[in-house]
C-alpha cells in the first residue's frame, strides 16, 4: 500500500493557486512566530459521511468521501526536546508548549492541542521512537469545528503524518489510518476508524465504501446529475467532552452480548454486531427479526443486564463500558440495535444504487436511503437534535432528494443530495429560511462556512517547503 504523497510546495502554484496562497500565508505566520520558515506542511482532509452513521464501531461498512476543507500543520524539526504548537486562529486556540517526555492528554478537559498529541503519541509508540525530534508547529484548519465533518480526527491524522515525516518514518496510508484510529482513543473517543481511513485513503473525485477487519476500500462512483450540499445547523457538540457518543458504543456492545446469549452464542466470542451476524450466518432481515422478538422497547436496567448475561458488574465494565459510561444505570438496546442493522443494510443498498444506469431511479433511491437514515438516527439512535431535524426537513422541502445528519450528531451538519439544476434555488431557500434567522448563532461564521456544495477531495499529503 502506498504512503501519503509528498509534493514540492512551489509546484502547487501550477495546480491550486488558492491553496498555494494559503500555505504561503502559513509559512509567513510561522516565521513571525518562530523566527524561521517551516520545513514542510502536512495536510489531512475532513470528511462527510454520505451514509452509515454510528456503525463503523459495530464492524460494518460506511460510505464517506473526503471534502476539500482540511486541517494543515506547518512544521519545523528542533532539537529542544519540546513541542511548541500554535494556531493561526490565535483568538480561539491558545498556544501550548510541552516537553516530549511529559505529554499529558486530559480526557476530562480536552483542549484542541490534545488531539495533536494523540497523533504524536500514536506514531511514537507504534514506531518505538526512543528519541523523537522536537517540533515547532503552526496549525490552520478550514473544517468547521464540532460540526460532524471530522475536524478533530483530521487534526489527529495531520499530527500522525507530521510526526512520521519529521522522524523519517515511511508508513503506508493503510497503516497510518489504523494507527490514528487507535490513538484517538487516548482522548476517550471510542470511534471505529471511518474518519481516519477516509482522511488517508481518499481519492479525488470518488467516495469510498470502507470495510473493516481487515480495513479495505472500494471506490464508489457518485451520480453526475446531482451534488452533495453541506449545511451546518450551528449547534455544536464536542463528543470527547460528553458521554453521548460512548453511551451508544456501550449500548451496542451490551446488545451484542444479550442477543448472543439469547441465540446460543458464547458472549466472549463476539465484540460487535458484525461478529454476531457472522456467527449466526443471518441476513439483515433475519437478525432484525431477532432484535424485534428478543429485545424489549423499555430501557434495560443494569441489574437486568447482569442477570441476562450471568456476569458480574465488574465484568460488564470490562466488556462494555468506558471511563465516562461506567456509572450509567440504564441502556436502550432494541432501538440502538434496530438502527445499526438497518443502517448497515442501507449502506449496501446505497452502493447498489450508485451502480444503477437509470439516473432518475439512482438519484431517487439515494435520496430515499439518506432520508431513511436520518429518521433512524433521530428516532432509534437519538443522536440528532431539534435543529438538525428542522434543517433536514427544510432541505427536502427546498428541493433535496434526501437529507440526513452526518457525523456523530447532536448538532453539526446535514448532507443533502440535490439535483444540479436545482442547486442555486436550493441554496437560496435554505439560506433565507434557516440561516438568515439564526441571529447570534451566526456570529463569527460566514455563509460559505455553513452552507456549501462539495466534491470528493483527495487524502492526506505532505508539502515540502523550499
Amino acid at each position: 500500500m502506498a504512503t501519503p504523497p509528498i509534493f514540492q510546495l512551489e509546484k502547487l502554484m501550477d495546480t491550486d493557486e488558492k491553496q498555494h496562497k494559503r500555505f504561503s500565508q502559513m509559512c509567513e505566520a510561522f516565521k513571525q512566530k518562530y523566527g524561521s520558515r517551516p520545513e514542510f506542511i502536512a495536510r489531512a482532509p475532513g470528511r462527510v459521511n454520505l451514509i452509515g452513521e454510528h456503525i463503523d464501531y459495530c464492524g460494518y461498512s460506511v460510505l464517506p468521501m473526503a471534502i476539500e476543507q482540511d486541517i494543515c500543520a506547518a512544521v519545523k524539526k528542533t532539537n529542544t526536546g519540546e513541542i511548541r504548537i500554535c494556531n493561526l486562529d490565535a483568538k480561539n486556540y491558545k498556544d501550548f508548549t510541552t516537553s516530549i517526555k511529559n505529554i499529558i492528554i486530559d480526557k476530562s478537559n480536552p483542549q484542541w492541542f490534545h488531539y495533536f498529541f494523540c497523533g504524536f503519541k500514536g506514531i511514537v509508540e507504534n514506531e518505538s521512537l526512543q528519541e523523537p525530534v522536537g517540533m515547532d508547529i503552526l496549525v490552520h484548519g478550514t473544517v468547521p469545528k464540532n460540526a460532524g465533518l471530522s475536524s478533530s480526527s483530521a487534526l489527529v491524522c495531520v499530527a500522525g503524518l507530521a510526526t512520521a515525516f519529521a522522524n523519517g518514518k515511511s508508513i503506508s496510508k493503510l497503516n497510518m489510518a489504523d494507527i490514528c484510529a487507535k490513538c484517538e482513543r487516548y482522548i476517550g473517543t471510542q470511534g471505529g476508524g471511518m474518519d481516519q481511513s477516509i482522511s488517508f485513503l481518499a481519492e479525488k473525485g470518488a467516495a469510498k465504501l470502507i470495510s473493516f477487519n481487515p480495513l479495505r476500500t472500494e471506490e464508489v462512483s457518485l451520480p453526475d446529475g446531482s451534488v452533495f450540499v453541506i449545511s451546518n445547523c450551528c449547534v455544536e457538540l464536542n463528543k470527547a467532552a460528553t458521554s453521548h457518543f460512548n453511551q451508544r458504543v456501550a449500548e451496542c456492545k451490551i446488545s451484542t452480548k444479550v442477543l448472543a446469549k439469547q441465540n446460543g452464542v458464547d458472549i466472549t466470542s463476539v465484540k460487535t454486531f458484525k461478529d454476531l451476524q457472522t456467527k449466526l450466518e443471518a441476513s439483515f432481515d433475519k437478525i432484525l427479526d431477532l432484535v424485534k422478538t428478543g429485545l424489549h422497547d423499555e430501557p434495560y436496567s443494569r441489574s437486568e443486564i447482569l442477570e441476562i448475561l450471568g456476569i458480574s458488574d465488574e465484568q460488564l465494565v470490562e466488556y462494555c463500558l468506558s471511563e465516562n459510561t461506567k456509572d450509567v444505570q440504564t441502556f436502550k438496546l432494541r432501538q440502538r440495535s434496530e438502527h445499526v442493522f438497518s443502517e448497515a443494510q442501507r449502506v449496501l443498498k446505497f452502493k447498489e444504487a450508485c451502480d444503477l444506469k437509470d439516473m432518475q431511479n439512482k438519484d431517487e433511491a439515494l435520496g430515499n436511503l439518506m432520508t431513511a437514515s436520518h429518521v433512524s438516527c433521530s428516532k432509534s439512535y437519538e443522536c440528532s437534535c431539534l435543529e438538525l431535524d428542522q434543517l433536514t426537513q427544510l432541505c427536502r422541502d427546498s428541493g433535496a432528494l434526501g437529507s440526513r445528519l452526518t457525523g456523530a450528531g447532536w448538532g453539526g451538519c446535514a448532507v443533502s443530495i440535490v439535483p444540479s439544476e436545482k442547486l442555486e434555488s436550493f441554496l437560496t431557500k435554505v439560506k433565507t429560511q434557516y440561516f438568515d434567522n439564526l441571529g447570534q448563532r451566526m456570529t463569527g461564521r460566514t455563509m460559505d462556512e455553513v452552507l456549501f456544495a462539495t466534491k470528493p477531495g483527495s487524502g492526506a499529503s505532505v508539502y515540502v517547503v523550499n
